[in-house]
């Protein structure tokens, strides 16, 4: 290979690892945010994250941009970059959405559900179960997350699917809050079965019912935890 050609590779791999990068610093520090390492109200700068990460400040600039577009961390003048804080009102506008949303998302599962993605809910219920009984909080979530994706999915709209992909991600860190009470996992599990078996059985008065208490259930334990 000459320079010329080696200079060109070269060139052509920059773009991609800088994506890489950033993508990277994204993903770790939004991992940080929902599982409360980094906590709410706390000030982050580029340099220390940068330290921590073991990467360089423009990806962590980047992320951080990103991050304050989805609602995770706010730009603040002299302060720098601080964790968004958890708003009460905030958490029950989520809430009231997801009332509306995911009570219709799952009555269209239960009518059009391929018995593909029936059995790729029950597959993720079975994990959760081990997961419930080793008390590993960040799995749960990623789980509760998983079933919440495939519920929308089965509903085969895409525009509420994306609707709901974005709300569940502004959810995670309440949702992560929620499961570390070990009171609840057991609850939100049982809780996820009876919206499974209503789904699977093709009653959607029930799946729509199971999937109200299961929010409700849910609004209850994070107002007792924030």
């Amino acid at each position: 290979m000459n320079q010329i050609t080696r200079l060109r590779k070269d060139r052509a791999a920059e773009p991609v690892m800088a994506e890489s990068l950033k993508d990277q610093a994204y993903e770790a520090i939004k991992h940080r945010i929902i599982t409360c390492a980094f906590k709410p109200g706390q000030e982050l700068s580029e340099s220390t994250v940068a330290g921590l990460l073991k990467i360089g400040r423009t990806p962590v600039h980047q992320a951080f941009d990103r991050l304050n577009t989805e609602g995770l961390v706010d730009v603040q003048p002299r302060k720098g970059v601080v964790v968004r804080p958890i708003n009460l009102d905030e958490v029950m506008e989520i809430i009231e959405i997801r009332l509306l949303s995911e009570t219709f998302a799952v009555r269209l599962a239960a009518e059009r559900a391929s018995s593909a993605e029936i059995m790729a809910i029950r597959d993720v219920l079975a994990k959760a179960s081990g997961a419930v009984g080793a008390g590993k909080v960040e799995t749960l979530m990623l789980l509760d997350r998983e079933f919440h994706r495939l519920i929308a999915r089965a509903a085969h709209n895409t525009v509420l699917a994306d609707i709901l992909l974005k709300l569940h991600e502004r959810s995670l860190r309440l949702w992560f809050i929620s499961l570390a009470a070990p009171d609840h996992q057991g609850s939100v599990n049982d809780q996820h079965h009876r919206i499974f078996q209503a789904i699977s059985h093709r009653d959607v008065e029930a799946a729509e019912n199971a999937m109200r208490a299961h929010i409700d259930s849910f609004r209850r334990n994070v107002l007792r935890n924030l």
